[in-house]
């Protein structure tokens, strides 16, 4: 029956090599065991409920294997459950965190360089005349950029109507990016970035800024034919580019504050590099990402024929996002299984607040929305670094008596550092990958074997086998 074999069968086409990725591994360990659990609930929810129902109810066509049937049930049915879940943890994020937002800017020390020598260098920020004036030269360079996309996909636009587009545009992604930035960087400054929810945030914007093009493509004539279909979605996806590069970098900036703050550096100082930060990144990040785009392409999207689909980047974050963009202005959104999955996550929300309060544990509702929309390769591999770093916590604590408190704070952090130098250390192995495979024109110029190698898969996972167990006797190491 579908619904006791659609999950081995549907999880394979996946690539399982995708699983034995050191950087999901640690990645898993940095996120915790909640978060992982919360993760195989997700999988679990998602592979052995909802995609094998989902295949039960549905007809395959001729000659489509049962895999191939469930993996596309789960990628244009399936994946919107997981989008209703992360949406409504999102909102659920930003509600709780409105009080302290508030209270926090409300109760802003007015001190600053500006205002004299006098008072701590540790309490001193930017001067607020130059926040403005950054934000408004930032909001202006926005609106240049938005006005010449809109003008090269939109030419039959007139100009006072290009203006006035762009203008909206940017207003919705200032004051949306306002709050999600306030909210993503409190969540990253406060637990981590782990913890942020910029997945749900992205969701909430697609969904906003297409039903408001909607509208503005229903009432107002001038934009009737120019904001609809594919320029409609290219639209909203521009603009969510936008908003999401304000959550994220609102993420990493919060650390560094944070960082900057435990060792007592001057924040107005910080606040400098880091603009100088986002100006260096917003150059050298486009040539990466095309670099990347080359050398692997995107699911769904190969820069050239030939090239082998299993190699593609998953990017399934962003694949989501065309694909509720896609459904608003096609007709074609699934807000049947964007509902149910509201309705789950407002269930698991509740489930989580019951584990806090009686202090049994904790269900991230963020994790468990992930868990059913992330590919199951990579959902696998974060629990078993979240399991691995669960075991490694408890040896831990039951050598922590032998080994005192300065062994274990040694271990903990040994246990961060491995983890943080597995995903640099792939991050760079991959852009070193690439440009070879950019300048040499082949797709793999490093192999040593050819595609059709039998040994491979398991030679990947003994590697990772290995890894698990010396990240294990590393950290624990005297």
């Amino acid at each position: 029956m579908p619904s006791i074999s659609g999950f081995p069968q549907a999880a394979w086409p996946f690539a399982w090599r995708r699983a034995f990725l050191p950087a999901l591994l640690a990645a898993g360990y940095l996120m915790g065991a909640a978060a992982g659990i919360a993760v195989l609930v997700g999988l679990a929810l998602c592979w052995g409920v909802v995609v094998p129902w989902l295949t039960a109810q549905a007809s395959p066509a001729a000659g489509q294997a049962l895999s191939e049937l469930s993996t596309q049930l789960w990628g244009s049915k399936a994946r919107f459950l997981g989008a209703g879940v992360i949406g409504i943890s999102a909102l659920w994020t930003v509600a709780t965190l409105a009080k302290p937002i508030v209270l926090a800017i409300r109760n802003q020390p007015a001190r600053s360089v500006a205002e004299g020598a006098g008072g701590d260098e540790t309490d001193k920020d930017m001067p607020r005349s130059w926040m403005l004036l950054i934000g408004a030269v930032a909001l202006g360079v926005l609106f240049l950029v938005v006005n010449d996309f809109i003008a090269g996909h939109m030419p039959d636009l007139a100009a006072g109507a290009r203006y006035g587009l762009a203008a909206l545009c940017v207003l919705f992604a200032a004051l949306f990016g306002f709050l999600v930035a306030a909210a993503c960087g409190y969540m990253a400054g406060l637990v981590g970035s782990s913890a942020s929810p910029i997945s749900g945030i992205g969701i909430i914007a697609t969904l906003l800024m297409g039903v408001a093009l909607l509208a503005l493509h229903a009432l107002v004539p001038a934009y009737a034919s120019a904001v609809s279909g594919q320029m409609g979605i290219a639209l909203v996806l521009f603009m969510v580019s936008a908003v999401l590069a304000m959550a994220a970098i609102s993420n990493d900036n919060l650390q560094d504050l944070k960082t900057g703050y435990l060792v007592g550096a001057t924040p107005w100082r910080q606040q400098i590099v880091l603009v100088i930060g986002c100006l260096v990144g917003a150059l050298v990040i486009p040539p990466v990402l095309d670099l990347l785009y080359n050398a692997y392409g995107f699911a769904g999207s190969m820069p050239r024929a030939g090239m082998d689909p299993n190699q593609a980047l998953a990017a399934p974050q962003a694949t989501l996002m065309m694909q509720i963009a896609s459904g608003i202005f096609k007709g074609s959104l699934d807000w049947s299984m964007l509902g149910l999955g509201v309705a789950v996550g407002i269930a698991v929300i509740l489930i989580d607040l019951a584990l806090r309060r009686s202090g049994k544990g904790a269900l991230p509702p963020l994790a468990v929305g992930l868990g059913i929309y992330l590919p199951p390769t990579i959902g696998l591999t974060l629990t078993i670094g979240a399991v691995l770093g669960w075991c490694i916590a408890r040896a831990i604590k039951a050598y922590a008596q032998r080994g005192g408190k300065d062994w274990t704070a040694a271990a903990e952090e040994r246990g961060l550092l491995l983890a943080s130098g597995l995903i640099v250390g792939e991050s760079l192995m991959g852009l070193l990958i690439a440009a070879l495979i950019g300048f040499s024109g082949k797709d793999a110029p490093l192999a040593l074997v050819g595609e059709g190698f039998a040994p491979a898969m398991w030679l990947g996972l003994a590697y990772f086998v290995g890894l698990c167990v010396f990240f294990y006797h590393r950290v624990l190491s005297k």
